[in-house]
C-alpha cells in the first residue's frame, strides 16, 4: 500500500515542507494548516505569510506544548492572499466562525464568566443568561462575559422591570395571558397582543443599556417623552419618565474620574503566572463604567502584549459596529496595534485611537484595571490550587506516572431498563471541561423494558468511546489531548470487571488506567484488587473523584429524562392511527406539549398543516373517548 505524501506530517518530509513553504508569498493573508484527515488544525493571519508559517517549524522556535502537538500534526498548508492586513483580519474572523479549528482556542471555556443573550433570530426575542456561548445562530447576540454575576443578574431584573418584557421561554396558558401581563411586566407576547416590529424596538433599546449606550438611551426615551407630552399623551409620556428614571438609578453608582468624560472608550489590562493570564476589560461611556467583562487565557500562549491583541480581536468580532469605542486603553504594547486599529476604524467609520498611557488619570485607570485583574488572578490560582492538591493526592493514592491532566467520568441511567442512557463527562485540571462531554443512547438488545444489565451496558459504552484508538494505537500515545489520564467508572467491582475485559479485547489495558467508584461507602477499586483502596472520605483526591462521579450521575439523568419525555410523548401519539411519525412532529411542534393538544378543539387542530379535519377529529376522539357529543371541525 502506497502512502499518500499528503498523509505524512510536514515535519518528517523536509523536502515537501521546504518546497511548500516556498511557494507562500511575502503578502498578507490568511494561512490554514491541514491533518492528514484533511481537518483544519488552525487559521492564523499576518501581514508576511511566507515568515509568519515558516517560523512555526525553525528548530530554535520556543513553542509551548499545544502548539508543539499541532506542529506534529500538520500535513498541509493552504494560504489566500488579501490587499491589507486590515482585511486578513476579517477574513480570519470569517473562516473561525465557519470553521472552529480546535487549535485556535486561545480563551480558555471553563463556564467561569456568564454571558447576556439577546436571541434575534426569534419573532420575539428573550433575553436570558447564559454560561453556554453558542454561535450556532448568527442573528443572536452575546454581552460579556461579565465578571460579576450578581450585578448582571441585579441588571437584568431592573431591566424587565423598567421594560416590558416577555417573560417566560413558552406560555403558561395557551388561551388566555398571565399575570404578568396584567400588572404590566409583559405586553402580552403570547397571544399576539404585539406586533413583531414594536416588540423588537422595545428589545432595541434594551439592547443598547448592554452594548453600554446608556446616555444614548437615556436621550432618545427623554424627546420621545416631551413628543408624547406636547401631544397630550400623558399616560405613554408618565412610562417613558419612569423608564428614564430607572435608567438613571440603574448606573446612578457608576460614575469614573476622567477629565473628558465625553469619549467613550475601553481599557484592557492582564495579571499572569507562569500558567494562567487573567484578564480585565472595563466598558467606559459617559465617564461611566458601565461594563467589566473578564477572560481567563493561556499565559504561555504569547507574550502579554500578543494576549492582549487577541482578546482584543476576538472580543471585538463579536459586538456590533456601534459597542466599538473610539479609544482603546491598554496595558502592554500590542504587536499588530495599528493593524487592529485599521480594522477597527473601518467597521466604526470613525478613527479609533489604541493607546498605551504613561501619565496622569488614563494611565491610573489602566492601574485600576490591572489590580483588578490581580484580584481574579488570586482567586484563580487558589482554585488551581485546590485542584492541583487534589490531583497530586489522587496520583498518589492511583500510584500514577503522572497527574491526571483529563479525568473522565461514566454513568449509566435508566428505569428497569428502559430508555437507557450513559454519559461521559470530562474534567480538565480538576475543572469541568463542559464541551467534552457526551451522551450514550445505549444500543445492546438485552437491555430493554424490564431487563437491566448495567455490566453490559457499561461495557459497550467504554468499547464505543476506546474504538477508534484501538484501530489506530498511534493515536493513543502521550500528547494526544483527547485520550484521557484516568477514567472513572460509577459503579463497584462488577462494572469496573466488565470494563476491563473490553479493554483487554482492544489490547487498551496498558494505555488507560481504569478506575471504579462504589456509590453506598464511596469505595475506589482497581483492576485485579478485591478490596478496595485504603482511603478517607475527605482526602482531596476522593472529593475530586466523588465529583467527577456526581456531575457524571447529574448528566446521564438529565439525558434519561429528557429521553422517556421524548419516548410518552411519542408512544401517546403512535397510538392514533394514521399518524405518522412527520404529523406527529408537526403537532408537538405547534402545540409544544400534549397538554395543549389535548385542550385543543378540532377545529384548532386542523390549523396544524397537513392536519385535515378528519384527522382533527380523529386526534380529538383519541383524546376525549367519553365525549357524548363531538364538537365538528367546520
Amino acid at each position: 500500500m502506497t502512502t499518500s505524501p499528503q498523509s505524512i506530517s510536514l515535519v518528517k518530509d523536509p523536502d515537501r515542507l521546504e518546497a511548500r513553504l516556498k511557494e507562500i508569498p511575502l503578502e498578507p493573508g490568511v494561512y490554514f494548516m491541514r491533518d492528514a484527515a484533511d481537518n483544519i488544525l488552525y487559521i492564523g493571519k499576518s501581514k508576511r505569510l511566507r515568515a509568519r508559517v515558516r517560523s512555526y517549524f525553525r528548530d530554535n522556535h520556543d513553542h509551548n506544548p499545544r502548539i508543539a502537538l499541532m506542529v506534529m500534526q500538520i500535513a498541509e498548508i493552504e494560504f489566500i492572499v488579501t490587499d491589507s492586513e486590515a482585511e486578513a483580519l476579517a477574513l480570519e474572523d470569517n473562516l473561525i466562525k465557519q470553521h472552529q479549528p480546535h487549535f485556535n482556542v486561545l480563551l480558555k471555556d471553563d463556564k467561569k464568566y456568564p454571558y447576556l443573550c439577546i436571541t434575534w433570530s426569534d419573532d420575539y426575542p428573550r433575553i436570558f443568561i447564559t454560561r453556554k456561548r453558542k454561535l450556532g445562530k448568527t442573528k443572536d447576540r452575546y454581552y460579556g462575559p461579565y465578571v460579576d454575576v450578581g450585578a448582571l443578574r441585579r441588571t437584568l431584573h431592573m431591566v424587565k422591570r423598567i421594560f416590558p418584557l416577555r417573560q417566560r421561554p413558552q406560555p403558561l396558558f395557551k388561551d388566555r395571558t398571565c399575570l404578568n401581563y396584567d400588572i404590566g411586566r409583559c405586553v402580552g407576547v403570547c397571544q399576539g397582543l404585539v406586533t413583531v416590529e414594536d416588540y423588537r424596538k422595545i428589545m432595541q433599546k434594551v439592547a443598547m443599556i448592554f452594548q453600554g449606550r446608556t446616555q444614548e438611551l437615556e436621550d432618545v426615551l427623554a424627546a420621545q417623552m416631551e413628543k408624547a407630552a406636547e401631544e397630550l399623551n400623558f399616560e405613554y409620556a408618565a412610562r417613558l419618565r419612569d423608564q428614564i428614571r430607572g435608567l438613571q438609578s440603574l448606573h446612578s453608582q457608576q460614575k469614573v474620574s476622567l477629565p473628558d468624560d465625553t469619549v467613550s472608550r475601553d481599557a484592557i489590562a492582564l495579571m499572569a503566572d507562569d500558567q494562567h493570564a487573567c484578564i480585565q476589560l472595563f466598558q467606559i461611556r459617559a465617564g461611566r463604567l458601565v461594563g467589566r467583562f473578564g477572560f481567563v487565557a493561556d499565559a504561555q500562549s504569547g507574550s502579554p502584549g500578543a494576549i492582549l491583541q487577541r482578546v482584543l480581536e476576538e472580543h471585538y468580532q463579536t459586538v456590533e459596529d456601534v459597542e466599538i469605542p473610539a479609544e482603546i486603553l491598554v496595558q502592554h504594547d500590542l504587536p499588530e496595534a495599528e493593524m487592529l486599529a485599521e480594522f477597527l476604524s473601518k467597521r466604526k467609520s470613525r478613527k479609533v485611537t489604541i493607546l498605551l498611557p504613561q501619565r496622569q488619570s488614563k494611565a491610573d485607570l489602566i492601574e485600576m484595571v490591572e489590580r483588578n485583574a490581580g484580584y481574579e488572578l488570586a482567586r484563580t490560582q487558589r482554585f488551581a490550587d485546590r485542584n492541583h492538591q487534589a490531583m497530586l493526592n489522587l496520583a498518589e493514592l492511583l500510584d500514577l506516572p503522572d497527574l491526571p491532566h483529563r479525568i473522565e467520568g461514566y454513568d449509566i441511567s435508566h428505569i428497569q431498563g428502559s430508555d437507557a442512557v450513559a454519559s461521559q463527562v470530562v474534567f480538565v485540571d480538576g475543572i469541568p471541561a463542559k464541551q467534552h462531554y457526551r451522551h450514550y443512547k445505549i444500543k445492546n438488545p438485552t437491555v430493554r423494558s424490564g431487563h437491566s444489565d448495567d455490566f453490559a451496558s457499561m461495557a459497550e459504552v467504554i468499547g464505543r468511546r476506546f474504538r477508534r484508538y484501538a484501530q489506530d494505537p498511534e493515536m493513543q500515545r502521550a500528547g494526544n489531548p483527547d485520550f484521557p489520564d484516568l477514567v472513572m467508572i460509577d459503579g463497584g467491582k462488577g462494572q469496573l470487571s466488565a470494563v476491563v475485559e473490553v479493554l483487554r479485547q482492544m489490547n487498551l489495558m496498558e494505555d488507560v488506567r481504569v478506575v471504579s467508584l462504589a456509590k453506598q461507602r464511596e469505595e475506589i477499586f482497581l483492576p485485579g484488587e478485591s478490596l478496595p483502596l485504603d482511603t478517607e472520605a475527605e482526602q482531596p483526591g476522593v472529593q475530586l473523584l466523588r465529583r467527577l462521579r456526581d456531575e457524571a450521575h447529574r448528566f446521564a439523568v438529565s439525558f434519561h429524562r429528557q429521553q422517556r419525555s421524548d419516548r410518552m410523548r411519542r408512544s401517546r401519539l403512535e397510538e392514533i392511527p394514521g399518524l405518522g411519525q412527520h404529523r406527529q412532529k408537526l403537532l408537538l411542534g405547534h402545540f409544544r406539549s400534549i397538554d395543549y393538544l389535548r385542550e385543543a378543539s378540532p377545529k384548532q387542530i386542523a390549523e396544524v398543516p397537513g392536519i385535515g379535519p378528519k384527522m382533527a377529529q380523529q386526534i380529538y376522539n383519541y383524546f376525549h373517548p367519553q365525549a357524548t357529543e363531538e364538537p365538528s371541525v367546520s
